[in-house]
């Protein structure tokens, strides 16, 4: 089974892309909802967050509040190790069953889809890395429309990211995903040609 790691920053179209993949017999793993599912309520994960961060990163509920856990570690990058040194090693583990019951039944291509990937030092988990980007311009106008967050906010948020630029330098393939979706379609269609259907 070949394993792509398809990466990008934020709101750079990475999920569009994952169907895209998925159209053409790809299985996506979503490392995103792999990260909600190593903190569901009971986790040992969950657990270690409350200890380090108290009750308020807690929903009431009992779920992990996202938004709270976002408030305490954006802009202080000790408390971004912390939680990072808890969330990396749940998420490899689930990460890697899913991969295996993926081959088990008999998968051809695993979309292991991450935007932390490179950060998170994960790319040994994958074959080839794939990259979605987009012109800077273009990244903060989504940002802005998908999260309804200021012209600022938004721009806070990508200059916190690994730049889209130096992700780019990772990826085999690079998908400029700045233009229509059936642009983005034909250059995942290319890709799959070229790396995949051979």
């Amino acid at each position: 089974m070949k394993i792509i790691g398809l990466t990008g920053g934020i709101a750079t179209g990475k999920t569009t892309v994952a169907r895209f993949l998925e159209e053409l017999g790809a299985v996506v793993i979503d490392a995103d909802q792999l990260a909600r599912d190593v903190v569901a309520p009971g986790s040992p994960a969950l657990a270690k967050i409350v200890e380090l961060f108290g009750s308020a990163v807690l929903a009431p509920d009992g779920s992990i509040d996202r938004q709270a856990v976002r408030g305490l570690v954006f802009g202080d990058p000790l408390k971004r190790k912390q939680l990072e040194a808890i969330m990396h090693p749940a998420i490899k583990v689930v990460s890697e069953q899913r991969l295996a019951a993926v081959k088990a039944r008999g998968a051809a291509v695993a979309v292991y889809m991450a935007p932390l990937l490179i950060e998170a030092g994960a790319t040994d988990r994958v074959d080839e890395i794939w990259v979605v980007t987009l012109r800077p311009e273009v990244q903060l106008a989504r940002l802005m429309a998908r999260d309804n967050c200021s012209r600022e906010q938004a721009g806070q948020i990508i200059a916190a990211q690994m730049p889209l630029t130096e992700k780019e330098g990772y990826g085999v393939v690079v998908i400029d995903n700045s233009g229509s979706l059936e642009t983005t379609r034909e250059q995942v269609r290319a890709a799959w040609q070229q790396r995949i259907a051979v």
